[in-house]
């Protein structure tokens, strides 16, 4: 039978996870919210 509480405290997480997490935070992409909201700002001096 596994022994959840053993394995809980073995656990580590994979160092790809910890790399991916970090190029997700750190990226400057654009996402479709910056994109509209950059749309907006355009129009709005443009009046």
């Amino acid at each position: 039978m596994i022994n959840y509480d053993e394995e809980i405290k073995k656990f580590s997480p994979s160092l790809e996870v910890d790399e991916t997490e970090d190029a997700i935070y750190n990226s400057n992409i654009k996402d479709i919210t910056d994109v509209v909201l950059e749309m907006l700002k355009e129009v709005k001096g443009n009046d």
